[in-house]
């Protein structure tokens, strides 16, 4: 089903965001040539098994991660959505798979974060979260518990339930457009939302660097530089 929606007659929109967003930035993606998943199995670094198996492993990639995300800034593209959050008197919902901090720091609010933040670790002894930017590889305690030990990153691994997702099919359900913008389209639950909002009548979009594996579900498809394209639409919805 094709949408036929006008721009005038949006009112609310969702946006998932993914890793393509940040990779102008410098940080890596998972799926590309030479991406993290190729240099680190998904089995080794991003599941409950492999924490519990290796933590030195899994505790020492997530620093470094943590660390780097520290060392980047924000591209065109999360300055782009970030200046849509501010003009935009409709309903708007960014829900990214990004676990780094770049579209908070470019001044986006009406955010979501459905995979986690590595800025932040997750106490398990007392199911806590506290903002965290050092290492946690020589087992810190807990600030609010005190137990030693406990704190792993608070990032959705594989096999684990993502964050708020009836916040997300609820905003999905009030939407008049849904963009996506720099994702793979080969992780779930995210890779179905397209469908789920083409059932409910939504106009669909998306913003990539090439085709994602569900680029048929779109209504439109735009190709480019995510500093590009991003940037060139959201000129173009906040003029109506």
């Amino acid at each position: 089903m094709t949408n036929e929606r006008k721009v005038t007659d949006i009112k609310n929109i969702v946006i998932l965001t993914g890793a393509g967003v940040s990779a102008e930035s410098g940080i890596d993606t998972f799926r590309s040539a030479g991406g993290l998943w190729e240099k680190h199995r998904v089995e080794d670094v991003a599941t409950p098994e492999a924490f519990a198996r290796d933590p030195d492993l899994v505790l020492r990639f997530y620093d470094m991660r943590r660390e780097r995300i520290q060392e980047v800034l924000p591209n065109a593209a999360h300055h782009a959505l970030a200046c849509l959050d501010a003009e935009w008197k409709g309903g708007l919902l960014i829900v990214t798979q990004n676990v780094d901090d770049l579209h908070e720091r470019a001044g986006a609010r009406r955010l979501l974060h459905m995979h986690g933040e590595h800025l932040n670790a997750w106490c398990t002894a007392c199911d806590q979260r506290h903002v965290w930017r050092g290492t946690l590889f020589e087992r810190p305690s807990c600030p609010a518990c005190g137990v030693p030990g406990q704190l792993r990153p608070d990032i959705v691994w594989f096999g684990e339930m993502p964050y708020r997702m009836e916040e997300i099919y609820a905003a999905l359900n009030r939407a008049d457009l849904f963009v996506s913008i720099g994702t793979s389209g080969a992780v779930y639950p995210a890779a179905g939302f397209v469908r789920d909002a083409r059932e409910q009548g939504v106009r669909t979009l998306e913003l990539n660097l090439e085709p994602s594996q569900g680029s048929h579900w779109f209504d439109e498809s735009r190709y480019g530089a995510a500093t590009e394209v991003v940037p060139a639409w959201v000129d173009e919805i906040l003029r109506g």
